[in-house]
């Protein structure tokens, strides 16, 4: 469950504090995914650093899975992060000299609860998003809508709690974008875990099944969408 209560964030500056969230509540139940649409400048990819624990709020809370990531000291943050959130970005951020199951096993390095299933489960993730036959290839040898769904099953290689997805299809053509959405849809009922996607693509914010709109800095339920 992810729990955001009265987010708040501003910034100094020389003149009056820049205000760039105002008193943002979200709550979302394991299995319940929802999209955020608004403007450029609007405060969403701020929040999704908020809710995602990589940039603290000046005020507010935020509770994943039961936990408070900023009460958390800097290695702890580290660890949790790494294990309950999984982001999934425009750019896909693969590592050119890792090979396609290399890079999906990358977040389960530094989860020193890993073991040998962690392979098993990348290699199964893999299949889901149909990659099984490019496990060895590298980045640069494969499709952005490949490199994409890669990107994916990193997301969810520690199983995490939330699974935060900013623009995941927009760098991606029309055709390609609807697949990667389909399998973002299907990995996410799948595991039944909580899935936020900021996205200005209307036709993939009508997926989740809550919509919400911000606009300078104020997040506002809309009606629902999912199918």
């Amino acid at each position: 469950m992810l729990q955001a209560d009265a987010i708040s964030m501003q910034y100094e500056t020389p003149t009056d504090p820049l205000v760039v969230l105002r008193d943002v509540c979200l709550t979302l139940a394991d299995g319940e995914s929802a999209s955020i649409t608004g403007p450029s400048g609007s405060g969403k990819s701020t929040l999704l650093n908020i809710l995602g624990s990589l940039e603290p709020p000046t005020s507010g809370s935020v509770i994943i899975d039961g936990c408070d990531p900023y009460a958390l000291m800097a290695p702890e943050l580290a660890r949790f992060r790494n294990r309950q959130v999984g982001f999934v970005f425009q750019d896909h951020h693969l590592l050119p000299q890792c090979t396609v199951l290399e890079n999906v096993l990358l977040p389960a390095l530094a989860d020193k609860r890993s073991g040998g299933g962690r392979v098993e489960r990348a290699r199964m993730l893999l299949d889901r998003v149909g990659m099984a036959q490019r496990l060895g290839h590298r980045p640069s040898e494969i499709s952005g809508g490949e490199r994409q769904r890669v990107a994916l099953a990193r997301a969810l290689i520690n199983e995490p709690a939330l699974i935060l997805a900013d623009e995941p299809t927009g760098s991606l053509d029309r055709s390609t974008s609807d697949h990667v959405a389909d399998l973002l849809w299907e990995l996410h009922s799948q595991e039944a875990r909580v899935l936020i996607v900021v996205t200005h693509n209307e036709t993939l914010a009508a997926r989740a099944g809550r919509r919400f709109d911000i606009n300078d800095g104020v997040l506002i339920e809309l009606d629902s969408g999912g199918f």
